[in-house]
């Protein structure tokens, strides 16, 4: 229950607001010092669990995702040559805190299913707090703005209407796996399902709602296609990969005759081919990353706030407008880290599906799960900054994800090799 209550805490102060202020929207602030102190007590306790099963902690470092501790480590590093030190260093922190509870988590009390049994009652828990709170306190749950994509649209209990869709498109995407895996009744997946979908929908964000549709569309295919589509399954995981890729660099212009492969998803989503505006932010951005293409300009470095000292302040003389981010988690690590991070994001996506293949042949059903939000990420990081940051609570949850999937190969390793027995390893 401490572990499990690790990741609640977590998720939770990544997705509701400091003292509920609503008027600030995804800047990361110096915050007060109950948030100080949870962060802290988060990564002391995590740690604490660690070295009290160091044993286990050792092995399973082993089978995390290489590409996700690479990836930290030359976080860390860019401290040298950070444009901004002091938000690296904190944003590297709370990076560490995610990869630590997630370890944490899989350290103890571990079973195969845990991941789904502790993270669907928590979704599900926010969506319905979130329900309750547009009810009762509607001028801080819905945007006020008279922007036309902003007009109507719910955030919720989170910061933002696409945070809010996001975490309602991974609960969706749990239930559906819940009554797949019939881990669920028919009647509880239902209405969770239902519950998580209202949320969805009433965020109005057409980026998370193409990307549960997408990760919806593939786990039905996975599970309840016929046995002689199953050998192929692998070909079929390899080839969307490959496609979501392709889309990704036709949305940055990188590709030719982008604008053929871009029309139909545009037609599609409602969204015109300039993303909503996203396609000047991503202008200016392209021009930042030239000037330091090769180690980027520090992890976290950009992004410090609508202040006059940061760097990301020309969005205001140039746009007359602060986006807070640079909506395309892609682009992002790339202005962060050049070159260095692009290709560590490239092989963290790699090594995850190749583990989930792994996966694939000694248990489907799990697999499906892992890859459904590997998917719906893909999709929803084309026009969202979550890849590798520390202030998406969309990627904690992909942290935690990432090393239970881990975890469970692991165990399935050592059933192999005849150190647990199949019973026994269902509480490690």
């Amino acid at each position: 229950m401490l572990t499990a209550a690790l990741i609640w805490v977590l998720v939770i102060y990544l997705t509701v607001p400091e003292g509920f202020d609503y008027s600030v929207k995804d800047e990361i602030g110096t915050g007060n010092a109950l948030t100080k102190l949870v962060w802290i007590a988060l990564l002391t306790f995590s740690l604490t669990l660690i070295l009290w099963r160091r044993s286990l902690a050792a092995v399973m470092l082993r089978w995390v995702n290489p590409w996700l501790l690479a990836f930290i480590a030359l976080a860390a590093l860019s401290v040298v040559w950070s444009i901004e030190p002091s938000f690296t260093i904190k944003r590297v922190t709370r990076l560490l805190t995610f990869l630590t509870a997630a370890l944490a988590f899989s350290l103890v009390g571990w079973h195969d299913r845990r991941f789904q049994n502790m993270l669907r009652p928590l979704v599900t828990q926010l969506m319905l707090g979130s329900l309750i709170f547009g009810l009762l306190a509607p001028t801080l749950a819905i945007e006020q703005s008279e922007q036309r994509e902003l007009v109507g649209a719910w955030h919720g209990l989170a910061t933002q209407k696409n945070s809010l869709g996001a975490l309602a498109g991974i609960g969706a995407v749990l239930w559906l796996h819940a009554w797949l895996a019939a881990e669920s009744t028919a009647l509880k997946a239902l209405l969770g399902g239902v519950l998580c979908g209202t949320c969805l929908l009433l965020s109005r964000s057409s980026t998370s709602l193409m990307a549960t549709l997408f990760a919806l569309a593939f786990m039905l295919l996975l599970l309840r296609s016929s046995a002689a589509l199953r050998p192929y399954m692998p070909y079929l995981v390899t080839l969307f990969a490959t496609l979501l890729l392709i889309y990704s660099l036709a949305v940055l212009r990188l590709v030719p005759g982008s604008d053929a492969v871009l029309s139909p998803i545009t037609a599609i989503t409602g969204k015109d081919m300039s993303f909503s505006g996203r396609t000047q932010i991503w202008d200016i951005i392209t021009e930042r990353v030239a000037q330091h293409p090769l180690l980027g300009g520090g992890y976290g470095a950009y992004w410090t706030g609508n202040v006059p000292e940061s760097q990301s302040y020309e969005f205001m003389g140039r746009m007359n407008f602060y986006p807070t981010q640079t909506h395309n988690g892609y682009l992002d690590v790339i202005n962060d880290l050049g070159v260095p991070g692009a290709l560590f994001l490239l092989g963290f996506l790699v090594a995850y599906v190749r583990q989930a293949l792994a996966l694939m042949r000694a248990n489907l059903i799990q697999s499906a799960l892992y890859l459904g939000l590997l998917f719906q990420q893909l999709v929803g990081n084309l026009s969202e900054a979550r890849w590798f940051s520390s202030l998406s609570v969309d990627f904690a949850i992909m942290t935690v994800a990432s090393v239970a999937m881990s975890r469970v190969l692991l165990n399935y390793r050592l059933r192999a090799l005849g150190t647990v027995s199949g019973a026994g390893a269902h509480a490690q």
